[in-house]
């Protein structure tokens, strides 16, 4: 079983930067594929970025790609959302998640494929 805690978010203007964090509990952590979701108020949840468990393969949203860059510290446990040139509809709350299979290379935008997932933090961009 693996915990996932998410941390960072907050509110910033438009243009600005937010780093969010998710530490998760379990030693194996670093075999499991990793990503972020969002959901706004009123919208379905979307995809924002993933990342394979050897950091290997990442895969980001159209809205993501350029402004968000996802990572990994298996020695930490954690993994990162750094997110740059933050717009208003960008605003949302930010949900950690993992895949429970061990060593998947491969990364997808589906929200099926990732089982385990964290309380969300909120990110809210002012214009």
């Amino acid at each position: 079983q693996v915990q996932l805690v998410e941390s960072g978010g907050g509110l910033v203007q438009a243009g600005g930067s937010l780093r969010l964090s998710c530490r998760a509990s379990g030693r194996t952590f670093s075999a499991h594929a990793a990503g972020w979701f969002r959901q706004a108020p009123g919208k379905e949840r979307e995809f924002v970025a993933a990342i394979s468990y050897d950091s290997g393969s990442t895969y980001y949203s159209d809205s993501a790609k350029g402004r968000f860059t996802i990572s990994r510290d298996n020695a930490w446990n954690s993994v990162y959302l750094q997110m740059n040139s933050l717009k208003p509809e960008d605003t949302a709350v930010y949900y950690c998640v993992a895949d429970s299979r061990r060593f998947i290379g491969v990364v997808t935008p589906y929200q099926d494929q990732y089982d385990y997932w964290g309380q969300g933090t909120q990110v809210t961009v002012s214009s």
